[in-house]
């Protein structure tokens, strides 16, 4: 019986414990991710163009825009498209 109170005791203790740190992990990333957006000049990209990628097809060029866009919901931009 003394190591189920023991085992009841550290549950007890631990949880709350791992959900206090999960909650101020969650928060403080929160504030950081605020924190850079907000003080942290964004570059300007050049947009790409239809010289930069002569050698890729168009209809690549039309399948990777579509996937971002997908995977993205419509807010991710290509901004560079380079053959490895």
């Amino acid at each position: 019986m003394e190591n189920l109170g023991t085992a009841i005791e550290l549950m007890l203790v631990g949880l709350p414990t791992v959900f206090f740190v999960l909650i101020l992990i969650i928060y403080f990333s929160k504030l950081l991710i605020y924190l850079v957006n907000k003080y942290v000049p964004e570059t300007i990209a050049q947009e790409v163009t239809s010289n930069d990628v002569e050698e890729i097809d168009a209809k690549k060029i039309s399948a990777i825009t579509s996937a971002v866009s997908v995977l993205t919901g419509g807010k991710g931009k290509i901004t560079k498209i380079e053959k490895l």
